[in-house]
């Protein structure tokens, strides 16, 4: 039998060994191993020519395709940046026009009384008055019942309402403002388009329609008179319409009545008869009746900052004497003194360059107290 190494049929041939004999006689010398060259293959080539490769190579031209794209997104971002400025200058449709802030229009019109001026305290004049029935201060200066507008809610109409009355209060009632304090909370009220004709009209007052300090506020020279109560008697009406789809108009149509006397050392006390006024009544104090008729507009960014625009501004005054100057402040008549004589100055129709001559009206009777108890 054969051994466990060798195959069934026994050594090929015969030989020891087997098949090893006939590779011996291929001998490699060292010169021939030394100059052999060794090729290691890649996984690649050892997979075959048909083996399709996981990962595709990227040629340079797509290395490099990043920052195309980024160029190319830059390009169109300034392409449609640029199409919509041109869309938006070159539109046939444009936006609806912002109107301009108006110039305040304004009047001031004295009245003045056809005899002496009533005086007594000032209860039992606000108690033998017309205005025995008007309230105090603030209170006067009462809302509406608000209904919605097409183009703004009740709450917006609330809000424009309620900006009027601060103004209102802040020109004709508050007592800072009528003795000649300061007049920055009427200001901080005004639309910025107006803060230029408001503080010109402050410095330089003038009776031209444009530029009367009096048609912004109420106010008195502090050296001349004073209040003689603080608390000042208010009625009337305000009410609120739709202007345009950007904007309200407000209409005060308000009187107010002070009580007001000769400021210590004021030169009304000792004034000669021969100025028509006489002399006024030492610790008297006589009625100022002022009616004023104002129309605001506030639009919606008004609403937003709390302001408003003063359109149009009609004041009269009583009793005040027709030669006195009201574009800077008003200076009534006060107890004991009458107007006499005087009548408004002349106005020429063919000066066309005064915009608002100067009027003077008769202060009637029926608007003057009628105390218990004069003070003489």
């Amino acid at each position: 039998m054969s051994g466990p190494g060798d195959p069934p049929e026994g050594t090929p041939d015969g030989a020891p060994g087997g098949g090893e004999d006939e590779y011996r006689s291929v001998v490699f010398d060292e010169s021939f191993v030394r100059a052999a060259r060794l090729q290691e293959f890649s996984a690649d080539e050892r997979l075959g020519e048909h083996h399709s490769p996981a990962v595709k190579t990227r040629h340079r031209w797509l290395r490099i395709g990043g920052s195309r794209q980024a160029l190319l997104l830059v390009i169109l971002i300034v392409l449609a940046f640029g199409t919509a400025v041109y869309m938006g200058v070159r539109h046939p449709y444009k936006a609806p026009d912002v109107s301009p802030v108006q110039l305040l229009r304004s009047s001031v019109v004295p009245l003045a009384p056809a005899g002496a001026v009533p005086g007594a305290t000032p209860d039992d004049l606000f108690t033998h008055s017309p205005a025995a029935h008007f309230r105090i201060g603030a209170a006067g200066v009462n809302l509406p019942s608000v209904e919605r507008t097409q183009h703004f809610s009740d709450s917006q109409v609330v809000s424009a309402l309620t900006i009027a009355k601060d103004y209102l209060v802040r020109s004709s009632i508050d007592p800072a403002t009528l003795t000649g304090g300061s007049v920055r909370p009427v200001r901080l009220l005004l639309d910025t388009g107006q803060l230029d004709q408001f503080d010109r009209s402050l410095a330089h007052p003038a009776d031209d329609g444009r530029y009367a300090a009096t048609g912004w506020l109420i106010r008195f020279d502090p050296g001349q008179t004073e209040l003689a109560d603080r608390n000042v008697r208010v009625d009337g009406t305000l009410s609120a319409a739709e202007l345009s789809p950007d904007a309200l108009e407000v209409s005060a149509d308000y009187t107010f009545v002070y009580a007001v006397r000769a400021a210590p050392g004021a030169a009304q006390l000792n004034a000669p008869a021969g100025h028509g006024i006489g002399k006024a009544t030492p610790g008297a104090a006589s009625l100022l009746t002022v009616r004023r008729e104002v129309h605001f507009r506030i639009s919606r960014s008004d609403l937003n900052e709390h302001r408003l625009e003063v359109l149009q501004s009609s004041l009269q005054a009583g009793p005040v004497a027709c030669s006195s100057d009201p574009a800077d402040v008003l200076s009534p008549l006060l107890a004991g003194q009458h107007a006499g004589t005087d009548r408004p100055a002349g106005t020429d129709p063919y000066a066309h360059g005064r915009v608002g001559p100067s009027l003077c009206g008769e202060l009637a009777a029926t608007s003057q107290p009628n105390p218990s108890r004069p003070i003489r």
